[in-house]
């Protein structure tokens, strides 16, 4: 029986709304763990809360004190480029940790962690194409992850001029440093809810919507891994 940890940031009432009552709910410090019981893997899902402690502590959490053998994170995001529009979902390749500047000291770029040799942080190469062979229609993508809601479309077209990125989130640095880390691997499925000229008005509009359409996705992807 594969055992899967989900990690949820605000996106939790859609869980709740496609699964329904969990077969297990528990509660440890800081934490209330929902698990479901299904053919071939037990779903493990822990709502952190937003932005990169929240999800580093909780991946670690489930690692190593549910040990899960990965992790899923499922989500919503914001789009950097015309081509990631409100809706469209996609799955992250690599991440840079773009508010993360050591340069002063260690001379390198912004956003380099020096155990990788450049800026991108890894997604699992192997469950990633996994993913892709399972949702063709899905795009890999460059996820720019920061400790910052970004709301203007400057700023928007900013990150993606200088790291390349296609979309913007508050997690997926801590989750794909913090899998790797333990070596466990992760999948990281996320759905645009405000698009390159969208801001927090469309974020909050669109939230429940593009939640649900990209837990339908992953939840497809998960069932067939």
């Amino acid at each position: 029986m594969k055992r899967i940890g989900m990690l949820v940031a605000v996106e939790i009432d859609s869980v709740l709304c496609r699964y329904g009552t969990p077969g297990e709910t528990k509660e440890y410090p800081g934490y209330t763990i929902l698990t479901y019981h299904n053919d071939g893997y037990t779903l493990y899902v822990l709502n952190s809360g937003a932005g990169q402690i929240a999800a580093a502590a909780g991946v670690q959490f489930l690692i190593s004190e549910l040990q899960v053998e990965m992790i899923v994170n499922f989500g919503v995001v914001g789009g950097l480029t015309p081509d990631m529009a409100q809706t469209r979902t996609c799955l992250v390749d690599r991440v840079v940790h773009y508010e993360f500047d050591t340069s002063p000291i260690d001379n390198c770029e912004v956003g380099r962690h020096l155990e990788y040799p450049d800026i991108y942080l890894p997604a699992t190469p192997e469950l990633v194409k996994r993913a892709l062979e399972i949702e063709p229609s899905l795009k890999a993508v460059t996820c720019a992850s920061g400790d910052k809601f970004v709301d203007t479309a400057e700023r928007k077209a900013e990150l993606h001029k200088t790291f390349g990125a296609d979309i913007c989130e508050m997690e997926a640095a801590a989750i794909v440093l913090t899998c790797n880390r333990n070596g466990i691997p992760c999948l990281m499925i996320k759905t645009v809810s405000d698009s390159l000229t969208g801001g927090a008005e469309e974020f909050l509009t669109g939230l429940e919507r593009t939640s649900e359409v990209c837990l339908e996705v992953a939840d497809r992807i998960i069932k067939e891994l």
